[in-house]
């Protein structure tokens, strides 16, 4: 609708201009608003102030003359309006709304579908977890937040690979690696100093055990140099394969999933300090190799390899967004924990010097999430390996309420989740909210079939039988899908999803508890009111498919 009206206000200028009256064919964008009043019409813009100064004309006047040359061939205009100093007001006919209905109806689940991306391919790296624990509900969060977007990118016309990177190399799994080995120690009766360093979950006791179930207990008599990394490689594959069933069971898969180590084993990391070395990029100071990024916007350089000769994470990561770029990928996205704020100007530097624009990688950051049970903190630990973990938040609130509720802010903003009310079947739980007006339509449409209600041979000519006031607002509520869709994508926000869909909840919400769908002495509205509800329940199917939530016909 916005479209259509956005042409016929330029066309409407041009015309303006073409007899005369507007001096100017210099016109600026057309802005259209939905006002907060009904009394203020359907659609709104300020175009007439905003051309005031290049048409050196009073906005009014202006104004007067785009509705004097409006060509509304279709009749959806009822009347319009001057406000204030310059505002157009447009008030709509019902029945310019009924379309949207039918292209709902017709489209199916590809309403709302827009061609942003052109079939760009890109790629969206989420979650990436260290291989060294459980994943945990920050986890969780940033799983929701990426594979959403992935989703909301793919329908906006991206040709979209996900990928998860392995952090199997360096400093970390040599620490898991001591912890396993320490903990497998114990287990033979031996007394050991365990560093407060070193991981300290019981899952790391576990994992002892069960490597010396299968290997019996003789690495776990060796040296420590001798047996560190076979149980830091045993650990994190075992870690790695735990963390692949959570977030399965989370509905989270990955297209690949892509090893840190295998950048090692390649020789790709050595091959391209020496790049950079060439370029003159990499220098020597103070027995270290550094990466000039100051050159690259960041606030000074980068060590990229320490005085002992081993990488930093820097060095690897350098590499890997190379190789990401390298396999093709216009745009590089990632997902990362709001921790890691102070990093992004200089993976911006290396992305840069690699010879690919800054714009080419974006960094959603995703902030914490504060779990609650009935409004109370719940206790956690990390230092002390007590922490809830994603597997325990889906297991006892299941997969839907845990993502949508990860979704309800925007990823830039701390979350609260409070357990008992994502359990909670009530208007206060958001995704039963949502999830229920499918299940309500899909309820009503088992009664009118059990009451052997003829709703069969639907014509347009029905849809005149809606015409009031909560009509028009559900079917504008449909009408916004497109934009949300498409503003979700274009700034890679999937909470607008969320927030489109509680609203769209909340509008059929009022029009159920106004009006009888089903009425047994008019088959004619009822017909037109079920025509109005299936498209809701598409809608919200829809909707809800694009962040991973499922869209129950009971509850």
């Amino acid at each position: 609708m916005k479209q259509s009206f956005k042409e016929m206000i330029l066309a409407a200028a041009a015309a303006a201009h073409a007899s005369g009256i507007l001096p100017s064919a210099d016109f600026c964008e057309v802005v259209l608003e939905e006002p907060k009043a009904d009394s203020h019409g359907d659609l709104s813009t300020n175009m007439a102030m905003q051309m005031a100064k290049t048409q050196r004309m009073a906005p009014r006047k202006i104004a007067q003359a785009l509705i004097d040359h409006l060509d509304d061939t279709r009749g959806i205009i009822a009347r319009t309006e001057i406000a204030g100093p310059g505002f157009i007001n447009f008030f709509i006919r019902p029945s310019a709304w009924h379309p949207v209905l039918s292209a709902i109806h017709t489209q199916d689940d590809q309403y709302g579908r827009v061609d942003l991306g052109k079939g760009m391919p890109i790629q969206i790296e989420f979650v990436s977890s260290n291989p060294t624990g459980p994943l945990h509900v920050g986890h969780g969060r940033g799983a929701a937040v990426g594979d959403s977007t992935a989703n909301i990118l793919r329908f906006c016309g991206f040709d979209v690979q996900k990928e998860y990177y392995i952090n199997d190399s360096g400093r970390q799994i040599q620490t898991l690696g001591l912890s396993v080995y320490l903990r497998g120690r114990e287990l033979l009766g031996h007394t050991v100093e365990f560093p407060d360093t070193c991981y300290q979950g019981a899952y790391i006791r576990d994992l002892a055990a069960e490597l010396m179930e299968r290997d019996g207990a003789a690495l776990f008599e060796k040296d420590a140099d001798e047996a560190i990394m076979p149980c830091a490689r045993y650990a994190a594959g075992k870690i790695t394969d735990g963390m692949r069933a959570d977030l399965v069971d989370f509905g989270v898969t990955f297209d690949c999933w892509f090893s840190e180590q295998s950048l090692y084993d390649a020789g790709k990391v050595a091959a391209d300090i020496r790049h950079f070395k060439d370029k003159g990029l990499i220098y020597e100071k103070d027995g270290a190799q550094w990466f000039k990024t100051s050159e690259f916007g960041d606030e000074k350089d980068r060590v990229v390899v320490r005085q002992n000769g081993q990488t930093t994470y820097f060095a690897s990561d350098i590499t890997y967004h190379k190789d990401k770029f390298e396999r093709g990928f216009k745009k590089v996205i990632d997902v990362w924990g709001a921790d890691h704020h102070g990093y992004i100007p200089r993976m911006k530097a290396a992305v840069e010097a690699t010879g690919y624009r800054r714009d080419q990688f974006d960094v959603l950051l995703v902030q914490l999430v504060n779990l609650l049970r009935a409004g109370q903190p719940v206790a956690m630990s990390t230092r002390a390996g007590e922490f809830v973990t994603l597997a325990d938040v889906v297991k006892e609130v299941g997969r839907d309420a845990a993502r949508f509720i990860f979704l309800t802010r925007h990823y830039d903003s701390s979350l609260d989740f409070d357990l008992e009310l994502a359990k909670q079947k009530t208007n206060d739980n958001p995704v039963y909210y949502v999830q229920y007006v499918h299940a309500r339509i899909s309820s009503i449409h088992r009664k009118a079939e059990a009451d052997s209600m003829d709703v069969s041979g639907f014509t347009a000519a029905d849809l005149a039988a809606l015409e009031t006031a909560e009509d028009v607002a559900l079917i504008k509520a449909l009408a916004r899908y497109p934009e949300a869709v498409a503003m979700a994508g274009s700034f890679m926000e999937p909470h607008r999803i969320t927030y489109y869909l509680m609203t769209l909840a909340a509008a059929f919400h009022t029009y159920y508890n106004r009006h009888r769908v089903l009425c047994e002495d008019d088959l004619k509205l009822t017909r037109a009111r079920l025509y109005l509800i299936t498209a809701v329940q598409k809608v919200i199917r829809n909707g809800l498919a694009l962040l991973g939530v499922s869209a129950p016909d009971s509850m």
